[in-house]
């Protein structure tokens, strides 16, 4: 049986400085407990989707101009970010954004204060998490800003799950990456989704890695879903195919 959507975006349309349109009505829903992939090319309209969800788009001058965003059922359009990360739902943001003066410890340790958790608490996610990533162990007393690409991606997901999330949206997770590290990231999601049932929203313009992992994708052109399927369906239409499953772009770290 197919599970209530843990999110349900209704026909949301975003502007910013109260006049440029950044989406024209917006829909989509994730499953609980799945993978949902929201692709696109630059300028497409997927970052502004995964801020609205996580309501960061008023740090940009951004703002709703019309639709609503459900989260477990509930209303969650107007509500302040730090609540959403409170229940459960969590961004991760393009390109990293870690502290780089802070070690990878204390970077990840940021990431589970919005709970108030306890020292014991706070050890027992900092062990989960380094099962899950074992190369931010090794390097857990290093500068973030002295670590590579890939592991600041890890240390940017594992700060995310050190809130204890049932909802991840991922920005362009494998942007720069080389495909190794690429493969590394994926797997590691998919392993999250299957043992932790955490579900997770994918906005990626390396289509054909992200439809690998997902059940489901939401094709976004000019503010607007043109298509929506599931990956074996968006590969039989020959525009979508076309325009958005040929080669990655070229990876410039690792």
């Amino acid at each position: 049986m197919e599970r209530p959507p843990i999110l349900q975006v209704d026909d949301i349309a975003v502007t910013y400085n109260e006049l440029a349109s950044a989406l024209g009505g917006v829909s989509l829903s994730v499953s609980d407990g799945a993978i949902v992939a929201l692709l696109g090319g630059n300028g497409a309209g997927k970052t502004t989707t995964l801020k609205a969800i996580s309501s960061l788009l008023r740090v940009e001058r951004g703002a709703l101009a019309r639709g609503r965003i459900l989260y477990r059922g509930t209303d969650v359009t107007d509500i302040d970010p730090w609540r959403l990360v409170e229940r459960g739902l969590v961004q991760v943001l393009e390109g990293r954004r870690c502290f780089s003066r802070l070690s990878v410890e204390d970077n990840l340790r940021i990431g589970a204060f919005v709970r108030r958790p306890s020292a014991r608490a706070i050890a027992d996610a900092l062990d989960r998490v380094y099962a899950i990533f074992p190369r931010l162990k090794t390097r857990r007393n290093t500068a973030a800003g002295y670590t590579s690409g890939g592991e600041q991606q890890m240390i940017a997901i594992g700060r995310a799950l050190m809130s204890r999330p049932s909802l991840v949206l991922l920005d362009e997770p494998s942007m720069g990456l080389a495909p190794q590290v690429v493969e590394e990231i994926f797997e590691t999601i998919g392993r999250l989704n299957r043992e932790d049932k955490v579900s997770f929203l994918l906005a990626e313009q390396n289509a054909s890695v992200a439809l690998r992992h997902a059940r489901e994708a939401y094709v976004l052109e000019s503010g607007r879903v043109v298509a929506h399927g599931t990956p074996e369906h968006l590969r039989q239409i020959d525009a979508m195919r076309d325009a958005y499953l040929g080669a990655a772009p070229a990876p410039i770290e690792d």
